[in-house]
């Protein structure tokens, strides 16, 4: 696992576009507006960070750990989820559509105020419904 000091965790506004960030710890990193876009992230730690505004488009977020992080207006445009953990995530906008994660972990995540394929959104809502 790639871990990080905690003074260099805030990487709000920056690019990390198409890089190999497997297993990275980015636990309660100020990631804000930052892209993501292409990276590989599997296994990553983003317990909670702040992600609002952020970009994975076609990221490899499988097995992530997104505990209680701020996802709000994030997005992860055809992003691999699955196997990943967003219990307690704030989603409100997120952009969810072409994700897998039929097999992710989502109690007490508001996904049902992200915008998402309604297949998934059907998939979700026998598994997790809203409470």
């Amino acid at each position: 696992m790639i871990n990080i000091e905690n003074k260099s965790k805030d990487w709000a506004f920056s690019s990390h576009i198409g890089k190999d960030l497997r297993g990275i710890d980015l636990s309660g990193a100020d990631l804000r507006r930052s892209v993501f876009d292409g990276s590989d992230l599997e296994g990553a730690n983003l317990s909670g960070a702040d992600l609002r505004k952020a970009s994975f488009k076609d990221a490899n977020l499988m097995k992530a750990s997104f505990d209680n992080a701020d996802m709000r207006d994030a997005i992860f445009l055809k992003a691999k989820m699955n196997l990943s953990n967003f219990q307690g995530t704030k989603l409100d906008r997120a952009d969810l559509r072409g994700i897998r994660g039929r097999y992710a972990i989502w109690r007490d995540a508001n996904w049902w105020d992200a915008r998402m394929n309604d297949d998934l959104r059907q998939a979700l809502s026998k598994k997790w419904p809203r409470v």
